[in-house]
């Protein structure tokens, strides 16, 4: 498996990932938007040339905010979540990030636990933050040790 950064060929498969994974998703154009900010890091799992999962992250100053993390349901639970959190991780580091925050659906009990066995901690929770079904969110966030 590779991983790699996401470029616009990619967009159709993560988008049809982003789409069976949330209620809510995120258009093509919006891949296409981010992939193109300079202050976004959007990163690929790829083997044999299909995207079996995602992460993106955008970067202000010592702070990341992880905006996205997705596998295909039938790659789930086999690692390409973590290995996708461990190379955003690596590379912002190198860019200067120094904590990394997200939310995540407090019914979203695998993503919680790995985002725990990551090193992040749960400061607090957002009312109402998610629509469709409507649903509180987990504030979560990661320090990088010196």
């Amino acid at each position: 498996m590779l991983i790699r950064k996401m470029v616009l060929a990619d967009v159709e498969q993560v988008s049809a990932i982003e789409t069976s994974n949330f209620s809510l998703p995120w258009s093509e154009k919006a891949f296409e938007d981010a992939i193109a900010c300079k202050d976004a890091l959007f990163l690929v799992a790829e083997e044999k040339e299909k995207i079996l999962g995602y992460v993106g992250m955008y970067i202000s100053f010592e702070e990341g905010e992880i905006t996205n993390v997705a596998v295909l349901k039938d790659a789930q639970n086999s690692g390409i979540g973590k290995s996708l959190l461990e190379k955003a991780f690596e590379e912002a580091f190198v860019l200067g990030v120094e904590r990394v925050v997200l939310e995540v659906r407090v019914s979203n009990e695998p993503a919680i636990h790995l985002y725990q066995k990551m090193g992040f901690e749960n400061v607090g929770t957002r009312k109402n933050f998610y629509d469709f079904p409507k649903e509180d969110a987990f504030i979560m966030i990661f320090e990088r040790t010196k």
